[in-house]
């Protein structure tokens, strides 16, 4: 099977030490660039991660004629600047989430893509693993019953003032990791909510959002409720509820790559674990499933099964999300 060429802007950690080595081990991607505006540190990359060409900038990466597709790792800011220079250099790209800083900037995307005739699309890895396609699955088919409500924790403990993660205008939990909360919400639910509600708290001397609550009403009365955290101990997990039981993803968003993963399936029949019942996934990365399945669309020439369209949507609520906590007052996205 033919590998389409892969070019990465930046030597972001996320890049160097998860995404390439996992894109490396897939069946229909090759990493064959990677570029830095240090060329030093570019080189260096190349040359621990076994990738052919280095690039001192990141126009001369785009500026290479072999190179089909573009992942962008680069910080929350540059995610819209630099795909629409890709997809203008004639490259198919798949971008870090957020997308974009709020939804008007994340808009000029589809006019680019529609103009170039290339793919993008937002890097929202979780969709691709086995454990949430399988809960999706579960949800959709009454395993739990009519679905009523989402629950989900999120944090880690982050305090360095020089992480991106830390640092305006792209930092703060809720681009980092509320997105997920609102992305895998919407995808169990398989709908947009109609209004929401936030309560966010600063950092003070960071200035970025280091904790944040959250509730999404859906149609029908159902509820997404979320909580997200950077300086907080590291914890993850996500409740699904229905009327006749829940299912419970233990590691939901940063799943590993070197162990099988497991989902609970618990009717509620008692509070001690009578009805629970466990289903394991066998041993995989969730990158790799990611990069082959934009590689794949390349190469096979079929639409993407979550468009850049998806990814606004997203967007739009983390915008009602900041203006709910700024005002007070509910939202609607």
């Amino acid at each position: 099977m033919r590998k389409v060429k892969w070019g990465v802007l930046g030597v972001a950690k996320i890049a160097t030490e998860k995404v390439i080595p996992a894109m490396q081990q897939g069946e229909a991607s090759h990493i064959a660039a990677i570029a830095s505006r240090d060329l030093g540190k570019a080189r260096a990359a190349a040359d621990k991660l076994g990738i052919e060409r280095a690039f001192g900038s990141y126009e001369a990466l785009l500026a290479d004629g072999e190179i089909e597709a573009i992942y962008n790792p680069l910080p929350n800011e540059l995610h819209v600047p630099w795909t629409l220079r890709a997809l203008a250099a004639g490259k198919h790209v798949l971008c870090e989430k957020p997308i974009a800083l709020d939804a008007e900037e994340a808009r000029a995307l589809i006019e680019a893509r529609d103009g170039s005739g290339k793919l993008v699309a937002e890097a929202f890895m979780v969709r691709c693993h086995p454990q949430w396609r399988r809960a999706k699955e579960l949800a959709g088919t009454g395993a739990v019953g009519e679905l009523r409500a989402i629950q989900t924790f999120f944090s880690y403990r982050l305090l360095d003032p020089e992480n991106v993660r830390n640092r305006p205008p792209g930092g703060g939990g809720l681009y980092d990791i509320g997105c997920y909360a609102i992305l895998s919400a919407r995808y169990i639910f398989g709908a947009e909510p109609t209004r929401v509600a936030a309560t966010i708290e600063h950092d003070p001397n960071f200035r970025t959002d280091r904790l944040a609550g959250a509730i999404l009403e859906f149609p029908g009365g159902r509820h997404s409720t979320f909580t997200v955290g950077t300086q907080m101990s590291a914890h993850q997990r996500v409740t699904i509820v229905g009327e006749a039981g829940r299912i419970e993803i233990m590691v939901p968003f940063n799943a590993p790559p070197d162990r099988p993963t497991e989902i609970a399936i618990d009717t509620g029949a008692d509070l001690f674990g009578g009805g629970r019942r466990v289903e394991q996934f066998a041993i995989c990365d969730q990158y790799t499933l990611q990069g082959d399945a934009f590689s794949r669309a390349i190469l096979n020439a079929t639409p993407l099964e979550f468009p850049i369209e998806d990814a606004i949507l997203n967007m739009r609520v983390i915008d009602a999300l900041f203006r709910s906590a700024k005002n007070g007052s509910w939202e609607t996205p």
